[in-house]
């Protein structure tokens, strides 16, 4: 088969299959965002995107990269003086989320695997699997954690009006595009 005729035979299969749309889709997420004054930002040491840290009972959360710079494709978050205590068992629908120790130690539990990482040490979370995590520890930890695709959860971070009661968890976890499992596994009775 010549060239030309199988580029013409693609080019008028492509459209008849559909696949013209996943082709562009896929063509539009691969390409990259253009760097402009406006969308570059250094964020220090210390520092949240925003100026603005949250506070999150057990820990100190800093934006670093916002879900708005990636176009939803990625939203990193640090925390910050990560107290024994953590998040809920939970999943996420629809992301991934990667977890990355700094400093101290943290204890997690992925699925039905329990275990502790130290500085330097990482694991992912997949998508639709129960996740939770605490510090672990005489010191506080520091972690790193991305989402991808980011997804609600800077939404998530930024409501300030959390579940008031066990009973609203259940709603308020869907509302972002997760699913909660039960109480930390953590969680000091």
């Amino acid at each position: 088969m010549q060239r030309r005729t199988f580029l013409k035979t693609a080019a008028a299969i492509i459209p008849c299959a559909g696949l013209h749309d996943i082709v562009s889709e896929y063509a539009h997420a691969e390409a990259p965002v253009p760097a402009t004054a406006n969308s570059l930002h250094v964020v220090g040491a210390g520092e949240d995107r925003f100026s603005r840290p949250i506070a999150m009972g057990f820990s100190t959360m800093l934006f670093k990269v916002a879900t708005n710079e990636t176009a939803g494709g990625l939203f990193i978050i640090e925390h910050k003086n990560l107290l024994n205590a953590g998040p809920p068992l939970h999943l996420h629908i629809a992301q991934e989320e990667w977890f990355y120790v700094v400093e101290g130690r943290v204890v997690f539990q992925v699925g039905e695997q329990r275990f502790e990482l130290g500085p330097g040490e990482s694991v992912l979370a997949p998508r639709n699997v129960p996740h939770a995590f605490a510090g672990t520890g005489p010191d506080p930890a520091h972690m790193l954690i991305a989402f991808s695709p980011a997804g609600k959860m800077e939404a998530c971070f930024r409501d300030p009006n959390g579940p008031a009661s066990p009973a609203e968890r259940v709603a308020y976890f869907r509302r972002y595009g997760m699913e909660y499992v039960g109480l930390s596994p953590f969680k000091k009775l």
